[in-house]
């Protein structure tokens, strides 16, 4: 987020570096000079930089350095990012340290949402025969979606596709496409492969390395957003067990997996979040379809509970479902879980900002808001409806406000926030209690009542909820020059925006009916149809040769002994 601090605040700074630069020219004036040493000298200490001598620096210079940290304060582009011939010149070439101390720790926060947190309570709510299960299958996912992220996943979510430019047959220079449906191979093995290759003025760093990539973070290293990327990677598949939990085999689920990420997940990340997606319409001024999905409704929620919903009804219903009781076994580990994925989702939320500023800020005090209000609306449902509120429900209630919060955390108000805790406490509600038993579909841990219909929840919420108050990304800089009938005044506290695409501040104008809501349901449709048809493609031919299910025996014997052979309470 680009927003220039005031005329004051720059003369400060730049009295500070005249300052700093005057001291530092005193305390080291030079001394008489030493005596020839007798012996050989011993090496000589590291080099220590040069101190500032007033007299050679311009005003231009001192203005460069001032506005390269009031870029880093900002989280915006040095004149240097701006400059794809590299003619600018900039002193902060690197990461920064404290934007990209938050992604570190937001990427482990991240990781902990599936281990333990999602482990645990997906956990609990399966029967005590099941519950390793549960647990290997998301170490599982784990290890081998960090393999397919290293070997091409990153490249083929995040890398600009080579293929939809042109290079000009003169000149040898690079110009990026307008959109592509998948990235290419240039990330391949983090780009240290014979497929990585060099092109003149290309739109993003040659390799994954500590640098950063302007396309995603301008102070954040690529590889720490490699890893931050690769958690969400890892739970958006892990979410698909609660649909199928109880009844598919260990090694079938590896195989679907593995495929599901190259047929739903790499395609629906890249269109949503790549820099040249055709539905990122915050980051990509060439977006087919001006979407917008902050942190994942669509991309994680959507197509993880949309493909559970699909894996199940094509695996079928456990034994005895609608017969037995198929009650949590332990609704400690469940709040355990649930917990541990609330604090972790902070991460996944208002890590998501790619930077600690004040749009990550707002995505923490949104994401607080609706997982709070939900976590209390749901089980008060629970209450009036059914006569007890229970520890479930709590449970429930705030991971669907997690979820519905997801894609909006950014854009919304805090106001915007509470609306969103308010529907994630009850249509989700609706649709687990009352929905689920009338079409009697077998969705083992609700996955598509939580997640896939709040996922949708929160997109749409978003269409209408968005506002460049909050993310100047939404609104135009005051250099747009459009039909003023189209423009908003001002952008964040009147100090104009940062928008790509000036289209964006048009669709969340509610003078133009907040159009927004149109290109969401663009998106919801586009991922529920990736989403159903991959996992329908992938499940049908697995069904038909190496099978899905356990035998009857097993099944009944439990899917801790007859996978893994172990047991998780010797009592």
């Amino acid at each position: 987020m680009i927003k220039r601090l005031s005329t004051m605040t720059r003369l400060s700074v730049c009295g500070l570096v005249l300052a700093f630069g005057a001291i530092q020219a005193s305390a080291q004036a030079p001394a008489a000079p030493a005596a020839a040493p007798a012996a050989a000298p011993a090496a000589a200490p590291a080099a220590t930089p040069a101190p500032l001598d007033l007299t050679k620096v311009s005003l231009d210079t001192l203005a460069a350095r001032v506005n390269d940290l009031e870029a880093y304060v900002n989280n915006g582009a040095t004149a240097a990012d701006g400059d794809l011939t590299g003619k600018t010149p900039s002193n902060l070439t690197m990461s920064g340290p404290g934007h990209n101390g938050w992604m570190m720790t937001s990427t482990a926060l991240v990781l902990m949402m599936t281990l333990p947190g999602l482990a645990l309570f997906y956990g609990g709510l399966v029967r005590r025969k099941n519950v390793l299960s549960v647990c290997a299958q998301c170490f599982a996912i784990t290890g081998l979606v960090t393999i397919l992220w290293y070997l091409c996943g990153y490249g083929l979510v995040f890398g600009v596709n080579h293929g939809y430019g042109s290079i000009d047959p003169k000149t040898q220079v690079y110009s990026a496409g307008n959109w592509s449906p998948l990235g290419d191979l240039q990330y391949a093995c983090m780009g240290f492969t014979s497929l990585n290759k060099s092109y003149t003025n290309d739109v993003q760093p040659q390799q994954v390395t500590s640098a950063p990539n302007g396309g995603y973070g301008y102070w954040v290293g690529q590889n720490v957003y490699f890893c931050f990327q690769l958690t969400f990677a890892i739970i958006t598949p892990a979410l698909i067990v609660g649909g199928i939990a109880e009844r598919m085999k260990f090694s079938a689920l590896c195989i679907f997996i593995g495929c599901w990420m190259f047929i739903v997940y790499f395609p629906l990340a890249h269109n949503v979040w790549g820099a040249d997606g055709m539905f990122n319409g915050v980051w990509n001024a060439n977006a087919v379809f001006k979407g917008m999905d902050f942190a994942g409704g669509t991309v994680v929620h959507m197509s993880s509970g949309w493909s559970g919903l699909t894996l199940a009804l094509i695996i079928g219903k456990r034994i005895g479902w609608g017969k037995t009781h198929f009650a949590p076994h332990s609704t400690v580990l469940t709040f355990i879980g649930a917990s541990l994925l609330w604090v972790g989702w902070y991460g996944f939320n208002a890590g998501s900002a790619v930077a600690a500023d004040v749009i990550s800020a707002n995505a923490f005090t949104t994401t607080t808001l609706a997982t709070a209000i939900a976590s209390f609306v749901w089980p008060t449902m629970e209450y009036f409806l059914k006569g007890k509120a229970t520890v479930v429900g709590f449970c429930s209630g705030a991971v669907a406000g997690l979820v519905v919060i997801t894609p909006a955390c950014g854009y919304v108000t805090p106001m915007g926030g509470v609306i969103i805790g308010v529907i994630a406490g009850t249509i989700p509600f609706v649709t687990t209690t009352y929905l689920k038993p009338l079409l009697g579909y077998d969705d083992a841990l609700d996955v598509f009542g939580v997640h896939a219909i709040g996922g949708m929840c929160g997109a749409l919420a978003t269409g209408f909820l968005a506002s460049g108050t909050i993310n100047s990304n939404l609104m135009n800089p005051p250099s747009v020059k459009e039909d003023l009938s189209k423009m908003i005044e001002g952008g964040v506290a009147n100090g104009g925006g940062t928008a790509l695409d000036p289209q964006m501040q048009f669709l969340c104008d509610w003078s133009h009916g907040h159009l927004l809501y149109i290109e969401q349901l663009k998106i919801i449709a586009f991922t529920i149809a990736i989403s159903v048809i991959g996992t329908a493609i992938i499940g049908f031919a697995l069904k038909a040769t190496l099978g899905l299910r356990p035998t009857p025996e097993q099944e009944e014997a439990g899917l801790d002994l007859s996978d893994h052979g172990e047991e998780g309470y010797i009592l």
